[in-house]
């Protein structure tokens, strides 16, 4: 994971290796899903856990194609409606196929991450990296980033 990065959506490079000792929530996500409210328990959860978790979105057009919007038009939308501070990745894709990002080819590949092959199943899904840069949690989109779950797996000293 830590040899990984990504570019945000401002066209600056995230490298993982600096998210070191912090967990981290990878989600992609959409403007135009009904589960796009949950932008705002993101802002949430980044703000509450803000010393030992990061949160990034990924924008990508793959279901439905709900997120049409450009980079710019993107980070807009979540600034305005949703109050977004964490990182916007570039608009890309995170379903397998050739164009995958390569942090989701990570996040998806078991031989890569160690257990998981499941991809997204749908927007705002969401990947759970411990402090060591260890894949240990998928959760289905409809489970809210509040949630109970979530919770538990964040607040696990592992």
């Amino acid at each position: 994971f830590y040899a990984l990065c990504t570019q945000l959506n401002n066209g600056k490079e995230l490298k993982f290796d600096s998210l070191k000792g912090k967990k981290v929530l990878l989600v992609n996500t959409a403007s135009d899903c009904g589960y796009t409210n949950q932008y705002d328990d993101l802002q949430k959860l980044f703000e509450q856990h803000k010393d030992n978790l990061m949160v990034i979105g990924f924008p990508a057009n793959d279901f439905k194609k709900q997120e049409k919007g450009n980079d710019e038009e993107i980070a807009q939308f979540c600034r305005i409606n949703f109050g977004v501070t964490f990182p916007l990745a570039k608009k890309g894709t995170v379903i397998k196929g050739n164009k995958q990002q390569s942090v989701f080819r990570w996040l998806t590949d078991k031989t890569k991450n160690g257990w998981n092959n499941k991809q997204p199943s749908w927007n705002f899904s969401k990947f759970l990296v411990n402090e060591q840069g260890i894949l240990t949690h998928y959760f289905d989109p409809a489970i809210s980033p509040l949630g109970e779950e979530v919770s538990n797996a964040i607040n696990n000293p592992h």
